[in-house]
């Protein structure tokens, strides 16, 4: 029975988990698609910090351990993207169909347990937590633990907004503000808070930014405590 996990509080990166996507190489970016299509699948790419990592990666590696084979490599490659500012990536996926049997679209909830409706399209920035299943694998010569997306907690969400894609004009309709409590503007030497910005609907299928300079650090060979191994991992340069 595959084990299961909770990444807690993360940020979403391109979450495509309404439907089922697949990268498509003329449009250059991910597109809606069926879900028995080449390559169909639900996807969440995340940010997360270090505690975060070190305690994901010690249960993959856990998980590795207990499950391998003679074959298969001592011990687990560290599977995170560590970019260039410090952050960590790492992505959960499920595919749209596993030997031609359909897979259930991931859940979604809010953050008192309220499942949201089937087409809520989740945004990036948004915090969440992730449910996951740890799945030990073998495939083309390398071996690593997979993490199964199962449903997305949305802890805070950043609201979807439509560009506009016009510019003031010199007379015409003004909307006028209807709340006759309107607050007046304070005049002190606070700055105000800059709002969050929310992902753009018009470009929720652009092509994904190319990452930093990541890299990808194998495990230690050494037999020594896995603790140790994960510390120096993870540990700030």
């Amino acid at each position: 029975m595959a084990e299961s996990y909770i990444i807690e509080g993360v940020e979403a990166l391109w979450p495509r988990i309404d439907q089922t996507y697949a990268f498509d190489k003329k449009a250059n970016r991910s597109m809606p698609c069926g879900p028995r299509e080449v390559n169909a699948e639900f996807s969440i790419q995340f940010r997360m910090d270090n505690p975060t990592a070190k305690a994901l990666f010690k249960t993959m590696s856990d998980c590795y351990v207990a499950n391998r084979e003679d074959k298969w490599a001592e011990a687990l490659a560290n599977p995170f993207v560590k970019d260039d500012n410090g952050s960590i990536t790492h992505k959960s996926s499920l595919k749209g169909a596993y030997n031609g049997q359909v897979t259930d679209t991931p859940a979604q909830y809010d953050s008192q347990g309220n499942t949201l409706a089937a087409d809520f399209q989740l945004t990036t920035g948004s915090t969440v937590n992730v449910a996951v299943q740890l799945i030990p694998y073998d495939f083309g010569g390398k071996q690593g633990v997979s993490l199964r997306l199962k449903a997305v907690q949305v802890v805070k969400y950043v609201p979807m907004e439509r560009s506009n894609p016009f510019g003031a004009v010199d007379g015409g309709f003004v909307m006028e503000d209807p709340n006759p409590f309107a607050a007046t503007p304070k005049t002190n030497n606070v700055l105000a808070a800059k709002p969050a910005v929310a992902e753009d609907s018009d470009d929720m299928f652009e092509a994904e930014p190319v990452k930093k300079t990541a890299s990808k650090a194998a495990a230690p060979a050494s037999k020594g405590d896995l603790n140790d191994i994960v510390d120096s991992m993870f540990d700030d340069d």
